[in-house]
C-alpha cells in the first residue's frame, strides 16, 4: 500500500512541520507514505495518481470517525490539502472521496498535523498496533 500527501502552500510553523512529519515517519513502519508540498500548474497529483483512490480535504466534506476512517486503508490513498484559497477545482472534482476534518476553520499546517496523524492512527489500526486505544 502506498499513501500520499498533497498540500498547497509552503509550510512555515516549524512545529507543525515537525509533528507531521514525525507521524508520517512513524507511519512508514506500516506502510509507504510521502507528503510533499505541491504546486497547481506544476504537477497535477490527479494525472500523476490517475488509478489510485483519492480523497479531497474540504470542510463540507463527508465527516467520519478514526474507525471509518481507517477503513478506506485497503488500497493505495492519495490525499489532498488546500492552501488559503482551498484546492484547485479541478483537484476538488476528480476526487473520489470529499473529507471534512471539521466544520471549523483551520491553518493547513495544522490539518496536515491532524491528517497525518490520522493516517498513522488508521495504519496502526490494521495492523493490531496498541497505539489507537
Amino acid at each position: 500500500m502506498k499513501i500520499f500527501l498533497y498540500y498547497i502552500g509552503k509550510a512555515r510553523d516549524a512545529h507543525a512541520n515537525a509533528m507531521a512529519e514525525e507521524y508520517i515517519k512513524r507511519s512508514g513502519r506500516f506502510s509507504s507514505c510521502e507528503m510533499r508540498e505541491v504546486r497547481p500548474g506544476k504537477l497535477d497529483p490527479c494525472e500523476k495518481h490517475s488509478n489510485i483512490f483519492k480523497i479531497a480535504l474540504d470542510p463540507a466534506g463527508r465527516m467520519m470517525d478514526s474507525a471509518k476512517f481507517a477503513a478506506l486503508f485497503d488500497r493505495d490513498l492519495v490525499f489532498f490539502i488546500g492552501g488559503a484559497d482551498g484546492l484547485p477545482k479541478q483537484w476538488r472534482d476528480r476526487a473520489d472521496l470529499l473529507l471534512g476534518l471539521s466544520p471549523m476553520t483551520m491553518p493547513h499546517e495544522l490539518a496536515r498535523v491532524v491528517l497525518a496523524e490520522q493516517v498513522y492512527r488508521a495504519l496502526t489500526m490494521r495492523a493490531g498496533h496498541p497505539y489507537p486505544r
